[in-house]
């Protein structure tokens, strides 16, 4: 009599390796990040007024020669529509 193979035909699963490297992957790709972002060589520099050359960008701007403008305000209302403005409601309301 035969025996049966059903059971040795399926291979041991090695489906744990991919999920292994893409983990390894992530975890050196997030050090990556931090080490540059956060590393030594990368602290801020903060210079006090007198240290400063220009205390504003607006000073910065003009010792290179460029003219400085201040914004337009805003309109507290909006402009009136252009047009004729309408006489009755396109869908009158039912009375």
């Amino acid at each position: 009599m035969a025996k049966p193979r059903s059971k040795e035909k399926h291979a041991k699963r090695n489906g744990g390796l991919p999920l292994v490297i893409a983990i390894a992957v992530a975890i050196l790709g997030i050090l990556g990040v931090l080490i540059v972002d956060h590393g030594p060589w990368n602290k801020p520099r903060v210079q006090t007024a007198a240290i400063a050359n220009y205390t504003t960008t607006g000073d910065a701007a003009r010792a290179v020669g460029a003219t400085v403008t201040p914004t337009e305000p805003k309109p507290q209302l909006e402009p009136v529509a252009p047009g004729p403005r309408p006489i009755q409601p396109a869908n009158p309301a039912p009375q």
